[in-house]
């Protein structure tokens, strides 16, 4: 794994978190990102290092190696904040308190599978982008 990637954690089976993931993908033009499926065996070697409870946070983790790691709505914006045109909004709603956001964020999840669908496995990356995945 590159120490200088930022990892994004997904519920590989989302919808909505797979088009997440795509979304980041088209935006990261430092390439400063790199994907794993929460499901994956670095999805749950990542999160066992790190002490995170899966069944608790189940859709979105970012990991700055070395550094620290983010959840739930936190993630999100610390992910934004690495994309070109999405710095400022991103700075702007990190003022909003975290457990404020995640009441959102939590709500979103809840209902995830329920309004975007699910896959019955996790995304294959295609040859192009199987590098960005770990």
């Amino acid at each position: 794994m590159e120490s200088n990637k930022k990892i994004i954690l997904f519920d590989g089976v989302c919808n909505l978190c797979n088009n997440a993931v795509q979304f980041v993908i088209k935006r990261d033009k430092n390439d400063v990102f790199r994907y794993a499926a929460l499901q994956s065996e670095v999805g749950q070697q990542l999160t066992k290092e790190r002490g995170i409870d899966t069944s608790t946070v189940d859709s979105i983790i970012l990991i700055d190696p070395g550094t620290a790691y983010y959840t739930k709505s936190t993630a999100a914006l610390e992910i934004g904040k690495g994309l070109k045109g999405y710095r400022t909004i991103s700075s702007i709603l990190s003022g909003i308190p975290s457990n404020l956001r995640d009441i959102v964020y939590d709500f979103i999840a809840k209902h995830r599978y329920k309004w975007y669908g699910r896959k019955d496995q996790c995304m294959v990356p295609n040859p192009e982008l199987q590098s960005k995945f770990l």
